[in-house]
């Protein structure tokens, strides 16, 4: 990828570049899209996608769509299941065990949250490993950390190919990951151990948080509190990953009149005054999750063929 994503603001706003994640996203697709026609013309093979959705919970439902468009726009194989939020635990796993069956089916995403009843733990074991796109799977966590491959989860592996366009290499670079969750925050460690970063995992309670975060060459902020990380907790020149998404009221009259806006983890402006690159939000780190999605579908088709090789420029 070209380091063009990178836009500089006004000199009289911020110093920081904008790593624009929507654009990346958007040529990542286009190479996806690409490779699949290719797979397809040369080897038959079509990548397929599987979404089950379970109840009527309004962003999961865009969010769904929005998953089922692209795939489509891919050129991939793309079904959608949705089901009652009344459907019992036993009948969400048989449909799972089905679509692990299913040769046409590569990838099984099955959508968060789940209804209370329902165990949402048992549900993502009972994934094959080889099908779970969202790297949510115990045997891909363990894959992960010892440095084998398997599925990565899509946003910690978007953030560090937007890292990666930017600096390069990660080599020696000092990373702090604020945030420890299953979906994010470990294999984000785990990701940037890898890439032979030195990665220190703080979380809510570490102590002297602020201090830590400004010892960042790189700060990924995962923590799922509306703009925690200030400006003064950032090393001048640091790259900033802001990978929370938090709606928060409207500012001035917009509020009084109940709007909302989103906000990251970390308070933007003042970051920006300080950093060298910062990811936005909107339009940083979240463009980049179904993006990566597509690429971990694409990924487990070439695997169910042995084609490893044929997504190799994607690493």
């Amino acid at each position: 990828m070209s380091r063009h994503f990178l836009e500089p603001l006004a000199e009289d706003q911020v110093m920081a570049h904008i790593i624009d994640g929507k654009a990346f996203a958007a040529a990542l697709r286009e190479r996806i899209g690409a490779k699949v026609a290719d797979l397809t013309a040369r080897h038959g093979l079509k990548p397929g996608l599987a979404v089950v959705l379970v109840g009527e919970d309004p962003a999961s439902q865009v969010y769904v769509r929005n998953k089922g468009e692209q795939t489509h726009a891919a050129g991939m194989h793309s079904v959608t299941h949705r089901l009652e939020a009344s459907t019992t635990q036993e009948d969400l796993l048989a449909l799972v065990h089905s679509l692990n069956a299913d040769p046409a089916i590569h990838g099984i995403l099955v959508q968060l949250p789940l209804p209370a009843h329902i165990d949402s733990n048992a549900v993502l074991a009972a994934i094959d490993p080889n099908k779970d796109v969202d790297g949510f799977h115990v045997v891909n966590a363990g894959r992960l950390a010892v440095g084998l491959p398997g599925m990565v989860p899509c946003t910690p592996l978007g953030c560090l190919m937007l890292l990666k366009d930017h600096l390069g290499s990660l080599k020696g670079k000092h990373a702090v990951v604020v945030g420890r969750s299953n979906i994010v925050g470990k294999p984000m460690a785990q990701l940037l151990l890898q890439a032979d970063c030195t990665v220190t995992i703080a979380h809510s309670r570490t102590a002297d948080l602020p201090a830590l975060c400004r010892t960042a060459d790189i700060l990924v902020a995962a923590v799922g509190r509306p703009e925690m990380v200030k400006g003064d907790w950032v090393k001048p020149g640091a790259v900033v990953i802001d990978v929370g998404i938090n709606r928060v009221p409207a500012r001035d009259a917009q509020a009084a009149a109940g709007k909302t806006r989103l906000v990251g983890d970390v308070a933007y402006d003042e970051a920006a005054s300080v950093a060298g690159a910062i990811t936005p939000v909107p339009g940083g780190v979240g463009p980049m999750t179904i993006a990566v999605l597509l690429l971990n579908t694409l990924t487990a088709a070439c695997r169910s063929r042995g084609l490893e090789a044929e997504v190799a420029e994607f690493a």
